[in-house]
């Protein structure tokens, strides 16, 4: 394709939409911190092992300080809420299912730390889930598998752990559960590139001037 006839056009926040609510401390269910997901529930999103995450940070690391909690709905919901009774992780990890846009934005201001464990795989790295820009423009330090498109997107924004390991995983969100300021920098690193960059009004002109190339 010549160039003068490809776009890139981003699904960029919309920034007036997307507005961080108060954190309400009962989201925590009691714990010290929370740890969020939104998006699509089925087996390409890898929250088996976000669950197996959860059980090596109690077993092997001695934290139940954290409650996770899983926004959002799919085809594999049900298997994760067996799963995640055979792995007795149920007091820690709370399935949502779809929620309100007031929730939502609640919930993710309440956040300490956003995670994304979409697995390693051809289709997800080359592809950067909404939840990341999401995650970036309420100012969240996110843990992520190391997928290419999710560092080309998030850049210092995130940690990346190793590929599909839970265990690693785990270390990494230990690691910034336990270092505010490094989250705080992560958070504002995020915000700022959406604001400059990503945002859904950075991406009109170039869908405006694709429109007007196809039609010209």
């Amino acid at each position: 394709m010549s160039p003068d006839r490809v776009f890139v056009v981003r699904s960029g926040p919309d920034l007036t939409r997307v507005r961080p609510i108060p954190p309400n401390s009962e989201l925590r269910r009691g714990r010290r911190f929370l740890v969020a997901y939104v998006g699509v529930i089925g087996q390409q999103e890898g929250l088996d092992l976000l669950l197996e995450a959860a059980v090596f940070m109690r077993d092997e690391l001695g934290r139940t300080d954290a409650h996770f909690t899983i926004m959002g709905d799919g085809t594999e919901v049900e298997n994760l809420r067996q799963l995640s009774r055979r792995l007795n992780v149920d007091e820690l990890v709370e399935f949502t299912g779809r929620v309100s846009e007031a929730q939502l934005w609640e919930t993710l201001g309440t956040a300490d730390v956003c995670v994304n464990p979409d697995r390693v795989n051809e289709m997800n790295d080359k592809s950067t889930m909404n939840k990341i820009l999401e995650y970036m423009a309420l100012g969240k330090p996110i843990v992520q598998f190391e997928l290419a498109e999710g560092r080309v997107s998030a850049g210092e924004a995130s940690v990346y752990a190793a590929p599909n390991d839970p265990r690693d995983f785990a270390r990494k969100l230990c690691d910034l559960l336990d270092d505010p300021e490094r989250c705080r920098q992560m958070g504002q690193i995020g915000r700022q590139r959406v604001e400059e960059e990503l945002a859904w009004h950075h991406q009109v002109p170039r869908l405006l001037a694709a429109y007007k190339k196809a039609l010209s």
